[in-house]
Order: structure tokens, then C-alpha cells, then sequence
């Protein structure tokens, strides 16, 4: 699946977010059924990052205020960094974006979200000195939770 660009197409990118945010909550779901926790964390962590780029579009106008000026794609392409930021929604700006968006459910998940993908690299750690997870307990819930909100929040946009 090609993503379409937000400078190109808004909507139609927007749609296409959602329905990755959509399927990647499917996969964590699949991966957590069959034992793969830290893929089962990375995918819901790419489900939440699909989700907020996807919503960033509707927050474009007030994105902008935060992200002013343009960012160059290559020698003689040019777009606004708000929507090379709402393209790219790099994981450094996931707890800003969903800040700006103001949606207090959201910055919850994202914050679940970035444990996690955390959680993905650096595995268990039972002192809770490396990662936030102690037990894998608490990263199969926070991935339900996350999944769960998700097609909560898609049921009626895809």
C-alpha cells in the first residue's frame, strides 16, 4: 500500500493512515496471539503512529502555528514542514503533536505507545533499569489497551 501525501491529497492520505493505523493494530493483535510480544509492542506502537499522523490533518491550521516554514525534499521540491511533519510523524514529535491536538485520551496512548516501542528494542527488564516493563504481563495489557483504542477510535472513519 502507497501512502498518498498530505501536500498532494490531505483526505486521501488521511484515509490511508487510518487504515495502516487500522491494520497494524490487526498485526499487534496476531503477533500477541502467537507469543511475539516485542513485535506484537512494535506494531502497536506503529498503529498509534499511523493514527495521530492521520489525525494531525484535521490540526493542520494550528500544526502550522508550531511548525512555520518549508522543508526541502530534494533539489527542487519544497512543502511546508507542517506537512512533511503530519507525512513523516517522526516518533520525537509524537508526545508534541498529540499535546497540540489536545486530546487528553490520546497523549495517554501515545505515551502507552512510546513505552512501547521502547519495550521493542530493549526487551524485559526486571529491575526496570533498561525498559519500563517488568513483566510481560503488563506489555501484553498495554498492547490490548492500545489496539483497543484504536479500532475504538476508527470504528466509524474506515
Amino acid at each position: 500500500m502507497e501512502v498518498t501525501k498530505p501536500w498532494i491529497d490531505a483526505r486521501r492520505y488521511q484515509e490511508d493512515r487510518f487504515r495502516e493505523a487500522f491494520y497494524e493494530a490487526e498485526l499487534a493483535e496476531r503477533f500477541l496471539q502467537n507469543g511475539l510480544l516485542r513485535n506484537a509492542a512494535g506494531k502497536a506502537f506503529q498503529a498509534i503512529k499511523a493514527y495521530v499522523a492521520g489525525l494531525a490533518v484535521d490540526y493542520r491550521e494550528e500544526l502550522t502555528k508550531h511548525y512555520p516554514g518549508v522543508r526541502r525534499l530534494g533539489p527542487n521540491k519544497v512543502v511546508d514542514r507542517v506537512d512533511w511533519l503530519i507525512a513523516v510523524m517522526p516518533s520525537s514529535r509524537l508526545r508534541e503533536v498529540a499535546s497540540i491536538i489536545g486530546d487528553k485520551e490520546l497523549r495517554l496512548y501515545v505515551e502507552i505507545a512510546l513505552n512501547l516501542h521502547e519495550f521493542q528494542y530493549n526487551g524485559l527488564d526486571r529491575d526496570s533499569e533498561v525498559s519500563r516493563y517488568s513483566s510481560e504481563e503488563l506489555v501484553r495489557k498495554d498492547v490490548v489497551e492500545v489496539i483497543n483504542f484504536i479500532r475504538d477510535r476508527l470504528k466509524n472513519r474506515i
